[in-house]
């Protein structure tokens, strides 16, 4: 089926209003699938001038296009400012481990290092963009995860008992580098975004990483700071976090997150986080990483169906996986997904 994108669906969706029909929503397709299920190698582009990087997008968002997508994702990563993501991923130590390694830190560079490092990117998809898309997506990795990458996640929960003042000024800094970050984005590249989100794992499958008491007095906070700053630009702003995240999710409701995004079966099907939390906040996912990864296509169009049943008729619905399209996505499978969706919803 042709297709013919309308972002303001997808906007309508994140601002948790009802839709003419439910739209697809990845928090990301990577590039490196993009490539498999091309049979090309369009990735590699993206290491060239900004004439290549403007190739890579025409290529990546008529793919988006075809498989019956609003917008396209995109994000460039704070971490890889900091130590590359290798705090995050325990890879390497904490880079602050006192107050005089806080105020030391560079913070007030991080907005132009940002944009030294990454503009090209923001610059090649604005310059490309089709007519009815545009982006999802800002600033990659949210609060949480960037303090980590300063402070990998055991140093960081030790430092939070042993410094809590330290604790607390960093979880402040980091906010405040964010902020930065999103105001110059947003006064230079705004209109390309349909909506902005930031991606913070708070949880795993049995509870939050840290306790909610935590989450509630350090990262909710400078999310609310986030968001104010998105509104201000007339944007909604979708929180994907993966995880139990139960205890926290009023706070995020009340600090105006307008959508969140990401779901586990095993954790709770997507209609129990509609049925929990529809009435105030848009829900992206629905999808089980699980069933589209390793499922048959018989199997995962029944699934697809019933989730689509399950939420059908309901404001701020946009489906996809609980989590994104990796690498390791059969293209056949996803296939089966997006063509199961667009069949239900006649486009």
């Amino acid at each position: 089926m042709t297709y013919r994108p309308d972002y303001r669906i997808i906007a309508d969706a994140a601002w948790n209003r009802h839709t003419a029909y439910i739209p697809l929503y990845e928090h990301n397709v990577c590039y490196g699938f993009f490539d498999q299920a091309t049979d090309t190698a369009s990735s590699s582009l993206l290491s060239g001038d900004l004439s290549d990087k403007k190739e890579f997008f025409r290529r990546y968002t008529d793919f988006l296009i075809s498989a019956g997508y609003d917008v396209v994702p995109l994000e460039a990563g704070v971490v890889e400012l900091v130590q590359q993501g290798m705090g995050l991923m325990g890879q390497a130590g904490a880079i602050i481990s006192s107050h005089e390694d806080l105020q030391k830190f560079p913070w007030d560079e991080m907005p132009q290092r940002f944009f030294h490092q990454f503009s090209d990117y923001y610059e090649a998809l604005a310059q490309v963009m089709p007519d009815g898309m545009k982006a999802a997506g800002g600033v990659g990795f949210g609060v949480f995860e960037v303090t980590q990458d300063f402070v990998p996640f055991t140093d960081l929960s030790y430092l939070s008992i042993d410094d809590p003042e330290l604790f607390a000024a960093l979880f402040s800094k980091v906010g405040d580098m964010l902020a930065g970050i999103w105001t110059r984005l947003l006064n230079e590249y705004g209109d390309m975004f349909a909506l902005c989100r930031s991606g913070d794992d708070l949880g795993f499958k049995t509870s939050t990483l840290l306790s909610p008491e935590t989450i509630r007095r350090h990262i909710i906070p400078q999310y609310k700071r986030i968001a104010d700053i998105i509104h201000r630009f007339s944007k909604p702003f979708l929180l994907h976090s993966c995880g139990a995240i139960f205890p926290v999710m009023e706070d995020i409701i009340d600090a105006g997150i307008d959508a969140k995004h990401s779901n586990e079966d095993s954790i709770a099907p997507f209609s129990e986080w509609v049925s929990r939390y529809g009435d105030r906040i848009g829900n992206f996912g629905g999808f089980d990483m699980n069933v589209i990864c390793l499922e048959d296509e018989q199997t995962i169009r029944a699934y697809v169906t019933e989730v689509l049943n399950s939420c059908s008729g309901k404001p701020g619905i946009a489906v996809g996986t609980g989590n994104q399209i990796a690498d390791y996505v059969p293209p056949e499978n996803f296939f089966a997904m997006i063509n199961t969706v667009r069949e239900f919803r006649g486009t």
